[in-house]
């Protein structure tokens, strides 16, 4: 396999359909549809027919894993994991502690065993899977860990044509985890193998929720082995479609899935309830993208009695949305004070042509006489915090919004544990919630639909392997619980403000138009957007 470091794949990944052959992502290397390795920069995802089955039905497998083992209950199921009943995702164990300090809902990991049972669990199954005759040449996990950290090659040999003749018997998240295992413990051989023999016959862009979510996991540990995550994590954020497609496929992921719309309908509410009594109201938006999420509130301050507020948004941008419009932000302005003219709302928009990290207090126009509030949808998480930089951008900005004496604040993330998570963990937790969504996406869109494949691959795709691929700052994708964030705030000042019910009705009502699967939970004086039982989203507001 050549080295990005050589010579990186300029175009990122490429994914396409050949008619017949089935669908196809271009990565680090070209495989054909027989699996034979050529000099290249992609590899072939064959689009298969087989069903996965757990590893239990493996009889070569079963003797070495203790299914009363927590770890080994929390990987393998008898459930299907395709189907929306009979999620994986619904099985995850949320009855965690009022702060979320919870380790990954599939892992059942926590900061204190640090995964070891789950690692001995995974070495005894790598060790069922190896040949008959290279049983006594792995002693035990931590000679092989030793070796590995060493930088020496583990001198077992995989069986890997028996493993590949299994294939249709084999659970992929387990496959994934030996994968990931090995990546972890720098066993490069090992990794390759499960990559090369058996995780690529396994995935597809065009498959079940977990085989196309596999096929974006897969290619981020490639690249986590390449040292290439940083250039296909560019690559897949800069070589996008044209505006217009993306646009195209960042509707079509706002019409099919709750996520955004969570964002939008309880922040508006929040604030339209906030502002009921301002003649003059500043909105600062820290993640404006097109700036649709304005229509309804302005829609909705139009018809307050009196009269409707003078409205002023100050836009902050970034280079995705930039892409997206196919221009700046003053496209956002000119639609928006459109818009607010036909509903008779005196409106002014203030441009702030920059990152979040590189915002400073004069950027912001902030006027005396205005009631402020300031909106964090699903952005936060990208801003570096004290494990990345001395800077601290995170609670750098929250204290700048703090200083501005804000009316109310409201934020929007992911419920998800991937900031400081060692590799491993991560690698879980991103699993397990992209699993949820994917599957959450599947209800809505036929498999075979072109349009889903192209909206996963040019909205979602990027993020996981940025997750998987990168560390440092190369590492942008860095979601916290709503326990962290919640300490966050308090220490940069804030008091949060209870959710009242009419908030709540808001996006129960915005929940009827998606599947019965998506709930809505009040707790910890936030709303939870759940898929099943799989905490996806949280909204919450604070002064």
């Amino acid at each position: 396999m050549q080295s990005s470091r050589e010579g990186p794949n300029s175009a990122g990944l490429n994914f396409y359909h050949q008619p017949g052959q089935g669908i196809y992502l271009q990565g680090n290397l070209c495989v054909d549809r027989h699996g034979s390795s050529s000099q290249g920069t992609g590899f072939a995802f064959e689009t298969r027919k087989e069903q996965c089955f757990p590893l239990e039905s493996y009889p070569e497998i079963v003797g070495f894993m203790d299914c009363d083992s927590p770890s080994y209950a929390s990987v393998s199921s008898n459930k299907s994991p395709f189907s929306p009943q009979d999620s994986q995702s619904g099985y995850s164990d949320h009855h965690q502690s009022s702060d979320n300090t919870y380790g990954s809902p599939i892992s059942g990991m926590s900061s204190v065993d640090d995964g070891n049972d789950l690692k001995h669990k995974l070495r005894e199954l790598e060790n069922s899977l190896l040949g008959p005759d290279d049983f006594d040449i792995v002693d035990s996990y931590g000679s092989s860990m030793e070796a590995s950290l060493h930088g020496a090659c583990p001198s077992a040999k995989y069986n890997w044509d028996l493993i590949a003749e299994n294939i249709p018997k084999l659970d992929l998240k387990e496959v994934l985890l030996l994968c990931a295992q090995a990546v972890s413990d720098g066993d490069i051989p090992t990794a390759r193998g499960w990559m090369d023999n058996v995780l690529v016959k396994m995935v597809s862009v065009a498959g079940e929720p977990i085989q196309r979510l596999s096929a974006y996991l897969l290619e981020g540990l490639r690249a986590r082995l390449e040292s290439s995550g940083i250039l296909i994590y560019k690559a897949l954020k800069c070589e996008q479609p044209t505006s217009k497609e993306l646009m195209s496929y960042m509707h079509t992921l706002y019409q099919i899935c709750p996520y955004f719309k969570f964002a939008y309908v309880s922040a508006n509410a929040v604030i339209h309830e906030t502002m009921a009594n301002e003649s003059r109201i500043h909105i600062i938006d820290f993640q404006i993208a097109q700036g649709t999420q304005w229509h309804l509130l302005i829609q909705a301050l139009a018809h307050r009695p009196g009269g409707p507020p003078f409205i002023r948004v100050t836009g902050v941008d970034d280079s995705q949305s930039l892409h997206a419009r196919g221009g700046g932000l003053q496209i956002v302005g000119q639609r928006l004070s459109d818009f607010a003219r036909s509903c008779g709302v005196p409106f002014e928009f203030h441009i702030a042509a920059m990152s979040g990290c590189e915002v400073q207090k004069e950027n912001l126009g902030i006027r005396p006489g205005e009631a402020l509030a300031v909106n964090l949808p699903y952005i936060l998480h990208h801003m570096p915090d004290e494990s990345v930089s001395i800077e601290n951008h995170r609670d750098r900005l929250l204290r700048l919004v703090k200083s501005l004496s804000p009316k109310v604040v409201t934020l929007v993330e992911q419920e998800s544990n991937t900031n400081t998570s060692p590799f491993f963990h991560r690698f879980v937790e991103t699993m397990d919630y992209y699993t949820a969504m994917f599957e959450s996406i599947d209800v809505a869109c036929a498999k075979d639909d072109k349009k889903r494949i192209s909206t996963e691959q040019n909205c979602v795709a990027r993020d996981i392997v940025n997750m998987i691929a990168c560390e440092g700052i190369e590492r942008v994708e860095r979601h916290e619980l709503f326990g962290k964030w919640r300490m966050r705030f308090s220490m940069a000042g804030f008091k949060q403000c209870q959710l009242s019910s009419s908030v709540m009705h808001s996006v129960e009502n915005m929940l009827k138009d998606f599947n019965q699967n998506y709930r809505l939970e009040h707790r910890d004086g936030a709303l939870y957007l759940n898929w099943m039982k799989r905490a996806m989203a949280t909204s919450s507001a604070w002064r």
